[in-house]
C-alpha cells in the first residue's frame, strides 16, 4: 500500500512533533512516525530555556498555566564538592518529556497530523524528487522528509552518517542515565554536579518531582564492571553533594533510563536530501542545558524553509542550502562554546580553577551563559 503526503517526519520527539504541528497548521498533508507509544520517558535533562516560551505557546502548549518551576539560578559543584553559583539572565523551567511530548502528540492529532506510533521506519529513500518511507507495515511517499530520530538510531547507521563511524574520542562514546526523584531541591535552581569524567544535573519538574540526569564516558562504566550502581557509588559519590542526593532521595523509577553511544561530533543537517532536525542535526553538550530549546527552534527554521519550498516553486537546492545556513547561523557558535566548556569539566583541579575564575568575573560568566542560549523565537 502506498500513501502520499507532503511532509513525512521520522521521529516524534520535540523537534519532530513541533515540526509536524507547524506543517499541518499550514495546510500540508503531514505524517509522523514514532517507534514508541505515547506517553513514554526519554533520557533528557528536562530543562528548557525561556527563549522557547513564545514558540511553545504559539503552537498550543499552555506552559504558563502549568505552574512549572521558574528557574533563574545555576549552581555548579566541582568533583570535590566546592560550590559556585551564577544567575541565569534569561531563566527557564523544568518539565518532563513524558508530559510535554504527550501534550504535543495530542496537539498534532488535533491539527490533522497522521501519527503512526509503534512504527519503526526501516528505510528512507530519495528518488523521483520525493521520498519513499518504508516501514514493516507499508510504504509511504512524501515530497519532503525530515529526520528527527534523536541522538543515535539505526537510521543513522543505515544512512552511513560519518559520526557513527568515528573511532571513540573525547566527543563521542558517552552514556546518559536519568531518574525521576523526590528530593528537597530549590525550586528556582538548576544544579550541575561534576565528577570524574562526567556531570549530573538536577532540577525540579512538575508534581514536586526532580529530574536527575547524568552524562559520563563509557570508560567509566567499563571500569565499574558495566554496573551502573557500582559506577555511581565508586565515581559519582566522590562528589559529596551527589552522594547526599543518591542516599537521601526517593527514587520514583524502579530502574534508570539509559542511552549509550552518545556523540557530540559534528553532524550534517542534510543527508541525501533528508532534513535533519533536533539532535539528529547536531547536539549541544547537556552541561549547557539547552538542547530542548535548540530542538524546538530548529523545527521552526525547518518549517519556514519547507513552507517557502512549497510556495516558491519547489526549489529543493534552495530549501536545503537555506536550511543548513540558517541552522548553522543560529546554533554553530552555541555548539562550539558548549564543546569548549565541556573540556574544562570532569577534572577536579581544572574544574575548580575554571569555576573560581568565572565566578570572580561576573561579566564573563554572563557572557558564557548567554553564548549557550538564544533569544526568544
Amino acid at each position: 500500500m502506498k500513501q502520499d503526503f507532503d511532509i513525512a517526519v521520522v521521529g516524534g520527539g520535540l523537534a519532530g512533533l513541533s515540526l509536524a504541528i507547524q506543517c499541518a497548521v499550514a495546510g500540508y498533508r503531514t505524517i509522523l512516525f514514532e517507534k514508541e507509544t505515547y506517553p513514554f520517558q526519554k533520557v533528557c535533562g528536562e530543562y528548557i530555556s525561556n527563549e522557547s516560551l513564545p514558540f511553545l505557546e504559539k503552537i498550543g502548549v499552555p506552559i504558563s498555566s502549568w505552574g512549572l518551576p521558574n528557574i533563574n539560578e545555576l549552581k555548579i559543584s566541582a568533583p570535590n564538592g566546592n560550590v559556585y553559583q551564577f544567575s541565569l539572565p534569561l531563566g527557564g523551567f523544568g518539565v518532563s518529556r513524558y508530559k510535554l511530548d504527550e501534550y504535543l502528540y495530542c496537539i498534532a492529532l488535533s491539527k490533522g497530523v497522521t501519527v503512526m506510533t509503534g512504527t519503526k521506519v526501516q528505510d528512507i529513500i530519495f528518488k523521483s524528487d520525493g521520498f519513499e518511507i518504508k516501514t514493516d507495515q507499508s510504504v509511504y511517499y512524501s515530497k519532503i522528509a525530515a529526520g528527527s530520530f534523536g541522538k543515535r538510531s539505526n537510521l543513522d547507521i543505515h544512512l552511513a552518517r560519518p559520526f557513527v563511524k568515528a573511532k571513540p574520542n573525547v566527543l563521542n562514546n558517552f552514556i546518559g542515565v536519568k531518574y525521576h526523584i523526590r528530593y528537597p531541591h530549590p525550586t528556582n535552581q538548576i544544579a550541575l554536579h561534576n565528577f570524574s569524567q562526567g556531570y549530573c544535573g538536577i532540577e525540579e519538574i512538575e508534581n514536586g518531582e526532580c529530574c536527575l540526569c547524568y552524562l559520563t564516558t563509557s570508560e567509566n562504566l567499563k571500569k565499574s564492571g558495566n554496573s551502573i550502581r557500582e559506577m555511581e557509588e565508586k565515581i559519582l559519590w566522590k562528589n559529596p553533594l551527589l552522594k547526599d542526593i543518591f542516599n537521601n532521595a526517593e527514587f520514583i523509577f524502579k530502574k534508570p533510563l539509559t542511552i549509550s553511544q552518545i556523540s557530540f561530533q559534528k553532524k550534517s543537517q542534510i543527508e541525501n536530501h533528508l532534513l535533519c532536525v533536533g539532535d539528529a542535526a547536531g547536539m549541544i553538550t547537556p552541561l549547557c542545558g539547552n538542547g530542548m530549546s535548540m530542538a524546538l527552534h530548529g523545527s521552526k527554521i525547518a518549517f519556514q524553509n519547507i513552507d517557502q519550498y512549497f510556495k516558491n516553486g519547489r526549489n529543493r537546492l534552495a530549501l536545503e542550502t537555506n536550511y543548513e545556513q540558517q541552522w548553522k547561523k543560529q546554533f554553530a557558535k552555541r555548539i562550539f562554546v558548549g564543546r569548549t566548556i565541556q573540556r574544562l569539566f570532569g577534572n577536579e583541579h581544572i574544574t575548580n580553577y575554571f569555576l573560581q575564575f568565572i565566578q570572580n568575573f561576573p561579566a564573563l560568566s554572563r557572557k558564557l551563559i548567554n553564548a549557550t542560549h538564544g533569544k526568544p523565537f
